[in-house]
This record gives C-alpha cells, structure tokens and sequence, in this order.
C-alpha cells in the first residue's frame, strides 16, 4: 500500500543507447542541431530533442565551443581564492555621440568635430581607445573597475594595487590572480607586484579564452549594460557612468551564479558588519 513513482518498470519504446550515444556524439563533435542529427539518423526530430534534454545538451551554452566537449563548471570556494583580471578595449565616443546611435554619417562628422583627436595618414580623425581594466572575484562575482586610456604593465600594476586594497577593506584578501597571456600579465612588474602583495599570478593556457570565461562574460555584460546602453553624448559622459553602473551590479543587480542575488551578498565578512 505503499505509494511509488508512477515511472513504469520497463520502457520498450525508449532510445536504445547506441542510438543515443551516436546522438550525443553528433552534438559534442559537429554541434548540430535536432533536426540536422534527425536527418543523418532518420528520427523523429521530437525523439532527438528529448534525447538532448535528458543530457542536458539541448543548449550549445551548455557545450564548449572550441571542443564539443560538455562545459566544466568550477567555483573556488571562498571570496580572495582566485581572482580573474583582463582588460576590455572599446572605442572612445566622439563629442555628439558615436555612428550605433547617429549612424555611420553623423557619426564620421561627430568625430571630425571633436577637437584633438590624433590624425591617420589620410588625415583621418581617431578617436582613439578607452580600456576598462577589470579585477572580478571568482567565488563571490564581486568585480573591481577602472577605465584607463593604455593597457601598460604599468597601468596593470596600479590597478591591481588598488583593487587588492579595495577587496580588502571589505574583509577579501587575494591569494592567486588568473589573467591571459597579454604583454602587461608577463612583465616583469606584474611579477614583482603580485610577489609584494603576497598573490600567486597564474596565466591561462594559450588561445583559452574559455579558461577566463568568468570575466570574459562579465565584460559581455558590461558593453550591454554600460557601454553600448544608451547614447552618451561624449566619451567624458560614458566614463562618468561607470562607477555607478559598477555599484548597480554589486549591490543591486541578480546574478545567476550567486542564486538570482547581487554578488555583494557572498562577501559575509563585509567591514562594520559585526560589532
């Protein structure tokens, strides 16, 4: 008398496993779609969806793009283990807006309008470069940001002087730095400031974006949600919204990773919390 699963003991109509590996091996190596792999297998391309759900392989989000192979998820377990840094390089905004919101023509005039902006050979104006330098905490999502125009090992440097002050006074110390291959992470200075402030710099392999990913996604998220939001009349005003925008995704945008809640909420040691 005992209630059970209404699940049936036996399924005679289910997928027979060679069928179905050959699915997942369809979608891991050649990235194709149901009804692309139920044309090569001669299925209901209903049956090859299900087949995917119970895999969890029915978004490529969930597939290494590079190698089909399923994505490795990680999360170092405290606020300060490891932190990603990387520099986003953007086009800085001429006096009347940029060509995304005026379009090419006013944008080209905007930009011949702006003054002192450096010439091309063709005389052409350059409205030069902008670079967000980035410090984002891997457990808790925290990010620390500057914008800066260079990405020298100089500029690297201070950034993360400051940043490791920053995290500090909210009660984070940084124990390792994960950064790519740029020249400003291999210089000599990066090493001897991370070896002054007591962090272990590590470097991703070559050609691994997906190693950084963490901050790769965070800066896909910072063109959508500060850079290319709305029409900023100058490169001063987009520069002037960032700390504000910054303070919006600590302490008060969800976040998916930190269960729908602003990553501020996983630093449980924040400065003057306890008395």
């Amino acid at each position: 008398m005992i209630d059970r699963s209404s699940r049936p003991h036996r399924s005679p109509n289910r997928t027979p496993e060679p069928v179905k590996r050959r699915i997942v091996h369809l979608r891991w190596k050649r990235r194709l779609g149901p009804v692309q792999i139920a044309g090569e297998l001669g299925m209901p391309a209903s049956t090859v969806h299900a087949v995917l759900v119970r895999c969890r392989l029915n978004r490529l989000s969930h597939v290494d793009r590079r190698t089909g192979e399923p994505a490795r998820r990680y999360e170092h377990e405290h606020p300060g283990s490891l932190v990603h840094v990387d520099v986003k390089k953007l086009g800085n905004i001429p006096d009347g807006g940029g060509w995304r919101f005026v379009g090419r023509r006013q944008g080209d005039l905007n930009r011949l309008a702006t003054p002192g902006l450096a010439r091309s050979k063709y005389y052409q104006p350059r409205s030069g470069h902008a670079f967000v330098h980035t410090v984002l905490d891997d457990h808790s999502r925290v990010v620390y940001s500057e914008i800066h125009n260079d990405e020298t090992a100089e500029t690297a440097a201070a950034v993360l002087r400051r940043a490791t002050a920053w995290f500090a006074a909210r009660g984070v110390r940084i124990e390792r730095v994960l950064s790519d291959n740029g020249g400003c992470y291999r210089s000599r200075l990066w090493a001897r400031t991370c070896a002054e402030l007591g962090i272990t710099p590590k470097r991703t392999r070559p050609y691994r974006p997906q190693t950084n990913g963490k901050i790769e996604r965070f800066h896909r998220t910072l063109a959508e949600g500060w850079a290319y939001a709305r029409h900023y009349g100058s490169e001063s005003a987009r520069r002037k919204a960032l700390p504000a925008w910054i303070h919006h995704y600590n302490h008060h945008r969800p976040h998916t990773a930190t269960g729908k809640r602003p990553p501020i909420t996983r630093l449980t040691n924040l400065a003057g919390q306890y008395n």
